[in-house]
């Protein structure tokens, strides 16, 4: 028998999207909630670009494409979830929309369906003191682009029962990922240690130690990065570093994770990296 065979993900964004992609790839049924049927379609366009470009390097068959893409279906009904095992929430990183959100579809699923959120800077055993029933919550955090990237973190509320936290690692496995199950910490692990590195950078960047091609430069053939941190930054997203790194710091007082004053600046100008096409190295003149 299938471990979470039907899942639900709230949310068609970026990383709702990438989510009910690698699910749906593994042979589950997925629906995905959303507030719009314009919102549904554009969800399923980018699922569907994004495997269209897979077919075209070879890395997937256009029959794979299809099956993958007829496993997903989107609503926007919350009784239409009824019958899910899993749910995964992606929804926008507000506490406000992703607690009422939850206790809306925990009050509709089954009491055996476990609840993870896809949150990576809010605190897991927070959103699950919402909920009636806060043992079956925990944390399922993908990173961004979701199909390309195979660290999923399992994060243990305190409330969570450590049978979930079996279930999730083990799924996590079955879709081709690979689990770290961590504590409830700001950051959890990977942005724990990630985002003061980021931060670090920004700063001696705003400190012309260096340009920021230079700087990514020495950090790939330096340490032996894939990517600098700059044109990773731009990636994310300068907003959605923003918001985590300031979330860790209002949560613990760290000034290792205060936002830089620069970084504050561009994203208030609207600098949020390549989804505008401005950044540290997008949109800028060589």
């Amino acid at each position: 028998m299938t471990l979470f065979g039907k899942v639900a993900v709230l949310g068609f964004g970026t990383m709702g999207g990438g989510i009910a992609q690698v699910i749906a790839q593994s042979g589950r049924t997925v629906v995905v909630l959303e507030t719009d049927q314009a919102r549904i379609d554009n969800g399923i366009a980018a699922v569907d670009a994004f495997l269209s470009s897979g077919v075209t390097r070879g890395k997937v068959t256009e029959a794979d494409k299809e099956a993958t893409l007829a496993r997903i279906t989107g609503t926007t009904l919350l009784s239409d979830l009824a019958d899910v095992d899993l749910v995964v929430e992606a929804v926008t990183e507000r506490k406000d929309i992703k607690s009422a959100l939850l206790v809306d579809v925990a009050a509709v699923v089954s009491v055996d369906a476990v609840i993870a959120t896809n949150t990576s800077a809010l605190s897991v055993s927070d959103l699950a003191s919402r909920l009636v029933e806060p043992g079956r919550v925990a944390g399922l955090h993908f990173f961004n682009p979701a199909p390309l990237m195979r660290v999923v973190e399992v994060v243990r509320a305190l409330q969570t029962a450590e049978d979930v936290i079996e279930r999730l690692a083990q799924f996590v496995g079955e879709i081709t990922k690979d689990a770290v199950v961590v504590k409830d910490r700001p950051g959890f692990l990977v942005n724990k240690l990630f985002m003061p590195y980021i931060n670090d950078v920004v700063q001696a960047y705003d400190d012309e130690l260096a340009s920021a091609e230079d700087i990514d430069t020495a950090i790939k053939l330096g340490l032996g990065y894939k990517m600098g941190p700059l044109e990773l930054l731009d990636l994310i997203g300068l907003d959605v570093h923003e918001h985590a790194t300031r979330s860790a710091y209002d949560a613990t007082l760290d000034p290792i994770y205060a936002p830089p004053p620069l970084l504050q600046t561009m994203v208030a100008a609207g600098m949020h990296g390549n989804k505008n096409g401005r950044g540290f190295r997008v949109g800028v003149d060589k």
